[in-house]
């Protein structure tokens, strides 16, 4: 099962992972392993991650954040097999996700002593490149009928699904609506007319997963190999470069 169908398939660089996370999800199937496990953990190897990070254990760091981009495909994958969607779990993806963003990016700018102000600045560059990524990912499922526990427009608190508990689901939903929603409107208003789009062709879709946060944590992970853990923040910064030519692309050649 796959949040596409074969149809509309795509290759997405940003989701290298998703073979192992495939192999994960159906060694789980039959267990009482649920999805939001699954996410607990790829918080834990995110955590990892950053402790390895801050002692020089650079490989180990990026083992962590790649082990993350794999398991954090392997939950949804899970819920999918299991027919078990969730809000719950969706929302609490998406808060993992952001949290551990943001304590790699200033653990990164505590490590190499670069300053706060340009580290919150490539923390934003960093969230806002992933809702670009996300914004038209999620209108390209809605289009060709794949998975839509995402909305394209998340304003509204959604109704529980059946063996989630509503209190649950309203509480996640306004912490992610608080971490989200300046990037969400951010980037509606820069593209507001995306969503009622008639074509979203699959190179388009290819070029756009380079700002996936899979591929994000792969280039942080091969920086940290490489010894270039001090080019992390500034690259970041400057790989928001791509975001008008991605909007200028949708707007002039897929109206």
């Amino acid at each position: 099962m796959s949040k596409l169908g074969v149809e509309n398939k795509f290759i997405d660089v940003s989701d290298y992972g998703r073979p192992v996370a495939n192999i994960i999800a159906e060694a789980l199937t039959n267990t009482r392993v649920t999805a939001i496990h699954i996410t607990l953990l790829f918080g834990v190897s995110g955590i990892l991650a950053i402790v390895y990070m801050l002692k020089s254990q650079f490989w180990l760091a990026g083992f962590f954040l790649i082990l993350k981009s794999i398991l954090d495909a392997a939950d949804g994958q899970l819920a999918r097999i299991k027919n078990e969607p969730s809000y719950t779990g969706r929302y609490l993806d998406s808060i993992f996700d952001s949290l551990l963003n943001f304590a790699l990016i200033i653990s990164i700018a505590v490590f190499t002593g670069t300053n706060t102000w340009l580290a919150l600045l490539a923390f934003i560059c960093m969230q806002t490149q992933g809702t670009v990524y996300n914004y038209y990912h999620v209108i390209f499922r809605h289009h060709t009928a794949g998975e839509i526990t995402s909305q394209i427009f998340e304003d509204e608190v959604p109704t529980a699904y059946p063996g989630e508990r509503q209190v649950h689901v309203n509480v996640l939903y306004w912490l992610f609506r608080v971490l989200y929603k300046a990037f969400d409107k951010l980037v509606y208003t820069i593209d507001p007319r995306a969503s009622i789009q008639t074509e979203c062709p699959k190179w388009f879709m290819f070029l756009v997963s380079f700002y996936g946060l899979g591929f994000q944590l792969l280039i942080i992970a091969v920086f940290m190999a490489a010894g270039w853990i001090g080019m992390i923040i500034p690259f970041f910064i400057g790989y928001s470069i791509l975001i008008p030519v991605f909007v200028g692309i949708r707007r002039v050649y897929l109206r």
